[in-house]
């Protein structure tokens, strides 16, 4: 059985029902951040799944010079908080660097290392110390087994608050693949476990200067990885992906997110009972 995470109310690994953490990929703008998480919580409220809200302030890693990258960090993470307190919920982003560390932990509840930066001993000691929990999301580069090395740095700090993600890995040219092998090999590190069934199925600079993506893959993902035994279940998921400013072509519509959530929650409310 895996260890048990606590972030605010939400109980994540050792047994306990899924958990969504789920949102647009990137702060775009106040209202459309606001009315994303309201929804998203109204859905989680009614079929009794905690609910952690995810969005970015910041995306560093761009395929090119012209993909978006913030709205800027203060501004991007007012609006952060702004959920946090009007919706009650806790708040995931990213970090891309130790010096950013100290003014997201200032807002958000779990401090999520990207999966390109998963090997900087810096960044995962930086956001060790905050004592906040840590969201290591495996590179697409790295081996299942291999995650016990970021996990040491983290839990280096005293820091025993960790998640580990899986993404998919590289398959060649412009594509992922995700070896469901990988989930049950990252629980024996002791953490919960957490698919993100969107980012896994994007095609990597598979479109002009951008990631291109075949969401149409979310759902079966997301449903072999609760059949497998996941602890948290990872969705960006936008009201419009085709208007989004990053990630548009991998993001769940808000609109599928109930039918999504409905599958998973069903598969993981009969799979609880026989892993832990």
């Amino acid at each position: 059985m895996t260890k048990e995470v606590t972030v605010q109310s939400v109980k994540i690994g050792a047994g306990n029902p899924l958990v969504l953490m789920a949102g647009p990929c990137v702060v775009e703008n106040r209202d459309m951040i606001l009315y994303t998480a309201e929804k998203v919580k109204t859905i989680c409220a009614k079929y009794s799944v905690p609910f952690i809200f995810k969005s970015s302030y910041k995306k560093a890693n761009r395929t090119s010079m012209e993909g978006f990258v913030s709205i800027g960090m203060d501004e991007a993470l007012k609006i952060l908080d702004e959920v946090k307190h009007t919706f009650g919920v806790p708040i995931l982003t990213d970090i891309h660097t130790a010096e950013e560390v100290s003014a997201a932990a200032q807002v958000a509840d779990v401090l999520q290392i990207p999966a390109f930066l998963c090997r900087q001993t810096d960044l995962l000691i930086a956001a060790g110390k905050t004592g906040k929990a840590v969201n290591i999301k495996k590179g697409q580069f790295l081996a299942p087994e291999d995650i016990k090395h970021p996990i040491g740095k983290v839990a280096s700090t005293g820091n025993k608050n960790i998640l580990v993600t899986e993404r998919g890995t590289t398959f060649g040219y412009h594509n992922l693949v995700v070896d469901m092998r990988g989930l049950v090999m990252m629980r024996k590190f002791g953490y919960p476990v957490v698919l993100d069934a969107t980012h896994s199925v994007q095609l990597p600079s598979g479109g002009d200067g951008k990631s291109s993506g075949q969401p149409e893959f979310i759902f079966p993902l997301s449903r072999a990885g609760a059949a497998v035994g996941i602890d948290a279940l990872f969705v960006e998921t936008h009201p419009e992906p085709s208007k989004a400013l990053s990630d548009a072509a991998s993001q769940l519509p808000l609109n599928q997110l109930e039918n999504l959530l409905k599958q998973v929650v069903s598969i993981d409310n009969v799979v609880k009972q026989f892993v832990q």
